[in-house]
């Protein structure tokens, strides 16, 4: 047991070690004027479009219309007399009731 973990770090150095043994030189001439820097904009949510649905249109045949307005004028003339007949025997009620009231007495 002990061999195999002797062995095992001893093949874990000499595989790091092998970077280390590699020698070179590196040559960089800077400016002094950054670069520049390119980041990813943050990413945007749109609301969907909200859905609109219009009505289809009422198309019907044409027709004619007819307006009797002397049917209407009729019909408004008959409710305004009738109107008025009971509120003319109202009034005769209650006159009667006041003049036959005070009598009785």
């Amino acid at each position: 047991m002990r061999k195999a973990a002797a062995l095992l770090l001893l093949v874990g150095i000499t595989a790091l070690g092998s970077n280390l043994a590699e020698a070179h030189v590196d040559v960089g001439i800077g400016i002094g004027i950054p670069a520049p820097v390119v980041v990813a904009p943050p990413p945007v949510y749109y609301e969907p479009a909200p859905v609109v649905v219009q009505p289809a249109p009422v198309v019907g045949a044409p027709a004619y219309y007819y307006d009797d307005w002397q049917a209407r004028a009729w019909r408004e003339r008959q409710w305004r007399e009738q109107r008025w007949r009971e509120r003319e025997w109202r009034e005769r009620q209650r006159e009667w009731r006041r003049w036959h009231d005070d009598y009785d007495d």
